[in-house]
């Protein structure tokens, strides 16, 4: 039985790792599972997640969480929150 996964990525992203892996005959679907798969095999990521940009993602997260506690709302219970989002 095959089941389905929605991701968001950027555009451009998506754009320039479809032309990528159609290069190497792959189409995203494919790339996907076979990322997914090694995953498995791997117990864990196929590759080493790399430190290069960690303090300049992390600085980006920090200026987000910083507006957010300023400016971003508060609820004291669910039902508000999920009034907000329409969830009832």
């Amino acid at each position: 039985m095959m089941t389905q996964i929605n991701v968001r990525v950027e555009d451009k992203t998506k754009r320039l790792a479809s032309k990528t892996l159609a290069d190497i005959g792959l189409d995203m679907s494919s790339a996907v599972n076979l990322f997914l798969k090694q995953v498995i095999v791997d117990q864990g990521l196929p590759f080493t997640p790399s430190t290069k940009y960690a303090k300049k993602l992390r600085a980006k997260w920090d200026k987000e969480v910083a507006w957010a506690l300023k400016h971003g709302k508060r609820y004291t219970d669910t039902k508000e929150l999920f009034r907000d989002l329409n969830i009832e």
